[in-house]
């Protein structure tokens, strides 16, 4: 099939799962054309030669640690009528020479957009959209219960009535929403690759800008190693050892780990699962998606979750190592072979049904002939 791939240029987690993805759907023969924009689409267009188109992207603003609704809201607002004339332009270039049977969203919206227009089936990857389409087994506190309500806002509002939702997840919960199958976490292949083993050392990932003492802080507990990522620098400071960024250095600094510290993040903390390392998980404030995350690695026994780093949270923490070693040590997954194999399977019965029915036309011209 021919299938326009959507990937959101917020942050590299996307991009990193989509790529296993692409992958795999260029090695099963189909056609894929991707549209992504920012670092998204620069590790993209590097993985894909000649497959990948820039757009723009929609971005989040900051106000110290925490996401800026306000901010983030002026500025889509500002830049969208522009965002929008360039990314209709890019997909009637497009149009010249790919013409998509298919659309698979990672949370991007433009490709949505396109699909809507051109009545094409769309299918959706990412792990957001486990807010809005099934039920939460934690109870969300009341600072959380506005960010909860925000967040569940907009996964509703991104892809509705799309063909099918794949959720990837390391949690399970009862689905409340039809044509949605949760699989697992999408683990990219250097990490599938790579040999868990019991180092003595402690994985950290967190940036300067969300914790600027961070070092001092850690230099409070003397016995323990810690190997900091997200300074982008390569220092020693006793028991507190910084790396500049490698990714071939930081898979083997996390399948090495006893434990790993970070945001809420799911990429990470989904691949921490998979090599079963312990996790102490500090969501960014005011990002509900990634206090889930947290909860959930609480709620299963895999590690803790707290508000902020401090020295007794993470004497905390790695005082209960063994616990979360014994839960983790019943987490079951298979690579990516369950999402491939319904992928696939709907991909199959999606192509059978383009074969029998004659494509519809649009409902309006694209550009706005």
């Amino acid at each position: 099939m021919n299938i326009l791939y959507g990937v959101p240029g917020e942050g590299l987690g996307h991009a990193t799962r989509s790529k296993v993805v692409i992958a795999h759907l260029l090695a099963q023969g189909h056609q894929v054309c991707v549209v992504s924009s920012s670092r998204a689409y620069h590790m993209l267009a590097a993985a894909f030669p000649g497959r990948v188109h820039e757009i723009r992207g929609f971005h989040l603003a900051y106000r110290g640690l925490a996401v800026s609704k306000a901010r983030t809201a002026v500025l889509t607002l500002r830049t969208a009528p522009d965002d929008l004339r360039v990314n209709f332009a890019k997909y009637r270039e497009l149009l010249c020479d790919f013409e998509p049977e298919l659309i698979i969203s990672d949370f991007e919206s433009f490709t949505y957009l396109f699909a809507k227009m051109r009545r094409l089936p769309i299918i959706s990857i990412d792990n957001m959209q486990i807010i809005s389409r099934a039920k939460l087994d934690v109870a969300v506190p009341p600072a959380e219960r506005g960010n909860y309500n925000l967040a569940k806002s907009i996964v509703r509002a991104k892809l509705p009535h799309s063909r099918h939702y794949f959720v990837t997840t390391f949690f399970d919960l009862p689905l409340e929403k039809d044509e949605t199958t949760l699989v697992p976490p999408i683990i990219r292949p250097e990490i599938l690759a790579a040999k868990p083993t019991a180092g003595s050392h402690v994985l950290v990932y967190q940036s300067a800008t969300t914790q600027q003492n961070l070092v001092p802080l850690l230099q409070q507990l003397p016995d323990q190693e810690f190997r900091v990522y997200g300074f982008n620098k390569e220092e020693s400071h006793g028991n507190v050892q910084l790396r500049a960024f490698s990714e071939a250095g930081f898979i083997a600094d996390l399948a090495s780990a006893r434990a790993v510290v970070t945001n809420g993040g799911f990429s990470l903390i989904s691949e921490a699962v998979f090599l079963r390392k312990p996790i102490c998980a500090i969501p960014i404030p005011a990002q509900f998606e990634q206090w889930l995350n947290a909860a959930q690695v609480e709620k299963l026994g895999y590690g803790r979750h707290f508000a902020d780093i401090t020295a007794d949270n993470l004497r905390a923490f790695l005082y209960g190592l063994g616990g979360f070693e014994a839960a983790l040590a019943s987490y079951q997954q298979q690579g990516n072979e369950v999402l491939f194999a319904q992928l696939d399977e709907a991909l199959k019965e999606i192509g059978a049904e383009h074969l029998s029915v004659e494509p519809a036309p649009p409902k309006a011209s694209w550009g706005g002939e």
